[in-house]
């Protein structure tokens, strides 16, 4: 029996890629010369596509494949493939929750306490011999602040649990309160972000979230309040947030995730209130094997004619 076809369309967890490849008959679109030509020449046969959140896949390259039947996303986040489209024309979409959650919490907490504390300009200050000068400034504290939760799915709740370690009153904003916890709810994010102190993006991208951190939240929270997110880059209105950064308007930040990754604006780069990382969250060799993991499984499944073991 011969090995299906697969389009990958970028990178992996490669020692999960090089499973990947073992099984199937795979098809790097992101390292082909000429990818357009390579998908019309699978068109009339492929039926399974691999992908990740940042690449996803567009509801146009989906009907260049008429026997398309599974899109198998590496990744939690799925704002990059045309969702719509693919439920209209009966393709599974896949991902993979769940395995993320805690490290992508856990660096939620990197974030907000080397911001807080300001761990990177600390590093700074020793490396280049200030501290023989001198000793550096007092920073702020995380304790018994007020933390609002922008999205308290999986992710959300995580960090929430990690944030109420450190004393902390939690807040949340969401389409709706959840009736098995006992954080405050808001029905507006404003007001989430007059009350807290730090305010964490954890929500979904899409078109749903789209700059749901606005300008006016980012301003309720004020000259001393912390922005953080480990969401997506469009979740926050971006343009607005250097701008407050800078005027000092809004305290600080901690970032992993960008408008237009891996182009980070010099403005934003430039700025000594704010922590960068590159959308690393989830990249560690447990989490990136575990998600690997379960777009094998489910490749295996949609194969075999089971159920698909992770669908969206």
């Amino acid at each position: 029996m011969s090995k299906p076809n697969i389009l990958v369309m970028g990178p992996m967890y490669q020692p999960k890629l090089d499973e990947l490849e073992a099984a199937y008959t795979c098809h790097r679109v992101w390292t082909a010369d000429d990818p357009a030509g390579l998908i019309a020449r699978l068109a009339p046969d492929c039926e399974i596509v691999v992908t990740n959140g940042g690449r996803g896949l567009k509801a146009d390259e989906m009907k260049q494949l008429p026997k398309l039947k599974l899109v198998a996303c590496f990744g939690v986040g799925v704002d990059a493939i045309d969702l719509a489209h693919a439920k209209a024309n009966g393709i599974a979409v896949t991902n993979t929750p769940d395995v993320l959650t805690e490290d992508v919490a856990d660096m939620a907490l990197a974030l907000l306490l080397g911001t807080v504390r300001r761990i990177p300009q600390g590093d700074r200050f020793v490396r280049e011999g200030r501290w023989l000068k001198g000793g550096m400034g007092i920073t702020m504290s995380l304790q018994r602040k007020r933390v609002g939760v922008v999205g308290l799915g999986r992710i959300g709740r995580a960090i929430a649990k990690r944030c109420a370690a450190f004393n902390t009153d939690i807040g949340y904003f969401g389409p709706n309160p959840k009736s098995d916890v006992d954080y405050t709810y808001f029905k507006d994010i404003v007001a989430l972000a007059q009350w807290a102190d730090v305010l964490i993006a954890a929500c979904p991208g899409g078109p749903a979230t789209y700059r749901v951190v606005s300008r006016a939240a980012l301003q309720a929270l004020g000259p001393d309040g912390v922005f953080v997110n480990i969401a997506r880059g469009s979740v926050v209105d971006q343009t607005a947030m250097i701008e407050l950064l800078a005027s000092g308007a809004l305290g600080s930040a901690g970032l992993d995730v960008f408008d237009d990754e891996p182009r980070v604006p010099a403005e934003l780069i430039a700025l000594q209130n704010v922590v960068l990382h590159p959308h690393q969250a989830s990249a560690t060799h447990p989490t990136r094997a575990a998600m690997g993991q379960l777009v094998l499984d489910n490749l295996a499944a949609f194969v075999a004619g089971r159920a698909l073991v992770t669908p969206v």
